[in-house]
């Protein structure tokens, strides 16, 4: 019984207003997480002519070296932060790729900017899961889409910085110095969470505190081991990281595809792709509110799949008026209506990782979604992209990029069809998991 109220009394600490207040702190860590991520696609262009860099170059900078760190890293750092601070695993990543960012300005040749990014990448590893779990533990399942939705505005939000600021310094500054520019601040607000967010108890938002808070951390294999017997979180994987494939390839080749094939200004083009960045919020919070309201008042969760699986087939015929048209009129539109249907998986689908599993697993969890969705999507999109790109070049000139892109979209018809099959199995998956957590809590 002690232990018990032990468990309550911590929980009593954490007052709506804080929660609140933590979840903003998370929010703008990965803000500055997404400029520093994705300030490179803007300055790709200046980068590409000083450093004389083909596109299969530039794609392995934008995606597989990045991704191949940032995935198999982030496995060992959230089994980490499930034994240890999550809240300082968090900053002390945070202080790693802001400052490999920086050096990033300083790189003389491709090798040293690969190995800067790889560096960013080995960072970055350490930002989403525990910042995952954390969320978990400040909000309870009903509402917890929601807020995984909120902290997932840092992508819409730091690509839309990350591209202003890159589109203005590319000519204001140059590209090195760009670098330094969104580099220097991560590190401040690494303090920040450092000193002022406090580690929830483990299972807090699930009423299960004193069951669990002293439990040890199952090994990576056994987390593993759980998520692979649930066929919904095998789709939800293979979903999401197909979905990542198009979003990170397009993310990462928007910016040359405007300068090539429109013979767009680079400060115009971060302008726009800024302004496209700032209304996907609109659908990556949507994402996350419209499954939480569906799923209560229907009283059924597979709307968590269903809602990420129709916005990603709505978006496909957008996405081709994007590219293949020739009018910026009809670009631009259709690039902001992809923009808010391309982020509305991102708070189902990692919402339903963490109830997949029990209580000290969740940091892990994330991390193997990310895993998934990022050597796929980050890892493979950009890079072949790229390829595609130069394959195309002898026959299709600037034009080029605008077929590989389109090619590209064609993934994406794929990607909804896992949302779907996922749907069908996530019912039972998400009863058996929390029988696994009320028998660990008797």
């Amino acid at each position: 019984m002690s232990s018990s109220v032990g468990g309550l009394d911590k929980l009593v600490q954490f007052t709506p207003r804080y929660r609140q207040y933590a979840l903003a702190v998370l929010f703008l860590g990965y803000v500055v997480n997404f400029i520093d991520r994705s300030i490179l696609s803007i300055l790709l262009e200046p980068i590409k002519l000083e450093l004389e860099l083909s596109d299969s170059q530039l794609g392995l900078l934008g995606g597989l070296a990045f991704a191949i760190f940032y995935t198999t890293l982030g496995i060992p750092i959230a089994a980490l932060a499930d034994r240890w601070s999550r809240v300082k695993v968090l900053a002390i990543a945070m202080v790693v790729w802001s400052g490999m960012t920086a050096l990033c300005g300083l790189a003389q040749n491709f090798l040293m900017l690969l190995l800067a990014r790889i560096g960013v990448g080995v960072g970055e590893a350490g930002a989403s899961p525990p910042s995952h779990s954390l969320i978990s533990d400040y909000f309870p399942i009903e509402t917890r889409a929601t807020a995984l939705s909120i902290y997932a505005l840092g992508i819409p939000f730091g690509s839309m910085i990350g591209n202003m600021v890159g589109g203005w310094g590319a000519e204001a500054l140059g590209w090195r110095n760009t670098f330094v520019l969104v580099g220097v601040p991560g590190i401040l607000i690494a303090l920040l969470i450092w000193i002022t967010l406090r580690e929830p108890p483990r299972g807090m938002a699930d009423a299960k505190v004193a069951a669990v808070s002293d439990q040890p951390a199952p090994e990576i294999k056994s987390v593993l081991a759980l998520l692979w017997e649930k066929v919904s979180f095998r789709h939800i994987s293979l979903a999401a990281g197909l979905h990542a494939f198009v979003g990170y390839g397009a993310g990462t080749w928007n910016a040359p595809f405007l300068i090539r094939s429109h013979e767009m200004p680079i400060t115009e083009v971060g302008f726009w792709l800024a302004l496209i960045s700032g209304i996907g919020a609109i659908g990556t919070f949507s994402g996350g509110y419209l499954s939480d309201k569906l799923a209560d008042r229907t009283n059924d969760r597979r709307w968590y799949l269903w809602v990420p699986g129709f916005a990603t087939v709505i978006m496909v015929p957008f996405q081709f008026v994007a590219y293949l048209y020739g009018g910026l009129w009809a670009v631009i539109p259709a690039l902001m209506v992809v923009s808010i249907l391309g982020g509305m998986y991102l708070g189902p689908s990692f919402a339903m990782t963490q109830a997949l599993v029990t209580l000290r697993m969740r940091a892990v969890a994330s991390a193997i979604l990310l895993f998934m969705l990022n050597i796929i999507g980050m890892g493979m999109g950009p890079y072949l992209v790229g390829v595609a790109s130069d394959l195309l070049a002898p026959s299709a000139a600037t034009d080029s990029l605008r077929y590989a892109l389109s090619l590209a979209v064609l993934v994406n018809i794929w990607a909804a069809a896992h949302y779907f099959f996922g749907a069908r199995s996530l019912r039972g998956d998400l009863e058996s998991t929390e029988a696994l957590i009320r028998k660990a809590a008797a």
